[in-house]
């Protein structure tokens, strides 16, 4: 396994969620991190945390629907670390009213904005970077939603991460020449404030058997030990109580 002291990490969506486990488990793996969100407030917690635990990170704000502010943000990244040896794409959101009876327009373009088109300004950014380098991995986080179409996430979110899922693909086809590889992670349920979206509310029992986002966090600290020389095209991460899984099974007959 790599050792991953003093190693770059840069983490959008690292405010919450998957985006805050992943900053934990890689700081604590000793990799400096930048991380990135829009809310500034929710940054400086994730950092305070951090520090608690003996580690620190840098904020850098970011919408990374803004393609000039990614450009930027990559720019002062490259400029003060130098380097990117790690990214992670967490941000994402999704709405409440996402089904095709209800889903706007504008509810349509800002999912697609920051969920797709933010990955990719995010991914375009840091490639000269780790072309330079030789070496880098980019972690997509996708979604269960990406490779099973159903109501729950609604077909913004849906068709977002199909779409995350074939470029990260065309990212290892493009880039294995010069080191770079990329994972398209796929969680299912996890227990993180996107649910607070969720038209049906879940309920706290149903969260506490979810994954967590800290698992997440350590399956992407075991994506960045690999080996230089390792691709992990995809994976999948779900809950062993799959609430898919458990209403299929209800329907088999005694």
């Amino acid at each position: 396994m790599r050792d991953l002291h003093g190693k770059t990490a840069w983490i959008t969506g690292a405010g919450s969620g998957i985006g805050a486990g992943a900053a934990l488990a890689l700081a604590g793996a000793g990799m400096n991190l930048v991380l990135s969100g829009r809310r500034e407030s929710q940054l400086a917690e994730v950092a305070a945390a951090l520090k608690a635990k003996g580690t620190s990170a840098r904020t850098l704000p970011l919408d990374v629907a803004d393609a000039a502010a990614v450009e930027s943000a990559v720019a002062d990244i490259g400029a003060r670390e130098g380097r990117v040896d790690v990214l992670v794409n967490s941000a994402g959101v999704n709405v409440v009213r996402r089904n095709w009876r209800h889903l706007s327009r504008a509810d349509w373009d800002q999912i697609i904005r920051i969920d797709l088109d933010g990955a990719f300004y995010c991914c375009h950014a840091v490639l000269p970077l780790m072309r330079a380098q030789k070496d880098g991995l980019i972690v997509n986080i996708s979604s269960w939603a990406g490779r099973h179409v159903s109501t729950t996430t609604g077909p913004a979110y849906s068709a977002a991460k199909f779409g995350m899922n074939a470029f990260t693909e065309s990212l290892n086809i493009e880039e294995c020449v010069n080191g770079i590889r990329a994972t398209a992670l796929c969680p299912g349920e996890v227990a993180t404030p996107i649910l607070d979206k969720r038209p049906i509310p879940v309920s706290p029992a149903d969260r506490a058997r979810m994954v967590q986002a800290e698992d997440v966090g350590d399956l992407i600290l075991f994506l960045a030990s690999m080996p230089a020389h390792v691709c992990i095209n995809d994976v999948t991460i779900s809950p062993t109580w799959n609430r898919g899984y458990v209403a299929q099974a209800r329907t088999i007959p005694e």
